[in-house]
């Protein structure tokens, strides 16, 4: 860009996102006198689904604002909890990168979706926006295209801060032990004798309770691994609310 210059101010939250040279207060910054304040804040660095509140010299402006030279401009992060657009209910779509945090999600009874291989960035946008999906990734490229219905980004790479982020930023209604951890379908309780035939020999003798899938049909107890899965349920429970039920 070689036209008007501005002042360019990122939250601190933001900043990661911006090259080293970029990341103070009121930074110099070109523009071309025709793009948006969104273009200008992008080719920052910085994709719009991170973005809240813009102000230039002061005043509230939205994305489509063309700034002029000499005005100083503050970018804020995303308010929390964060409302999506519309009345759609609030679900997700992960990519392949994160499934961990999707079978974590589920666990939670929070609506996820998630595809095992990379389905490409094309098709992941075209189904967060037919689906109506809050996309969430770590490919700052995937969230700038625009027909995402809405995106975040992962901020960390543990999955224990990912979830914790994600409650955080959105606050979705918890519902533990409701949703499958491998396809998302919804769980019932389920009969010893009617499941019986998908069980090993041992397993039928020492446990009583089950759930199923009532989409893919796979089966559940408390199992080895549950005392895990309960310290994950109960921390998320504790600290952002929610019903817990085994």
């Amino acid at each position: 860009m070689n036209g008007p210059g501005i002042q360019l101010t990122l939250a601190p939250e933001l900043r990661l996102f911006a090259p080293p040279s970029r990341r103070g207060d009121r930074v110099p910054t070109a523009t071309d006198g025709a793009s948006s304040l969104g273009h200008v804040v992008e080719s920052a660095g910085v994709p719009l689904t991170e973005v809240g509140r813009l102000l230039v010299d002061g005043r509230e402006v939205p994305v489509s604002y063309v700034p002029g030279a000499g005005q100083s401009v503050e970018v804020f992060g995303v308010d929390r909890p964060q409302r999506i657009p519309g009345d759609a209910p609030l679900r997700f779509l992960l990519d392949v990168h994160l499934g961990t945090l999707a079978r974590r999600m589920r666990l939670l009874g929070v609506d996820t979706a998630y595809e095992n291989e990379d389905i490409g960035d094309p098709a992941l946008a075209t189904r967060s926006a037919a689906e109506q999906r809050v996309l969430l990734s770590r490919d700052r490229g995937l969230l700038r295209r625009r027909e995402l219905f809405a995106g975040a980004y992962v901020y960390s790479d543990n999955p224990d801060e990912q979830l914790r982020d994600v409650l955080g930023r959105f606050a979705p209604a918890l519902t533990p032990w409701t949703r499958c951890t491998a396809c998302n379908g919804p769980l019932r309780q389920a009969d010893k004798d009617s499941v019986g035939d998908r069980l090993e020999s041992g397993t039928h003798r020492s446990y009583d309770v089950f759930a199923q899938c009532t989409a893919c049909e796979r089966v559940y107890w408390r199992g080895a691994h549950h005392a895990r899965l309960e310290r994950i349920v109960s921390e998320a429970v504790e600290e952002f609310g929610g019903v817990a039920t085994p």
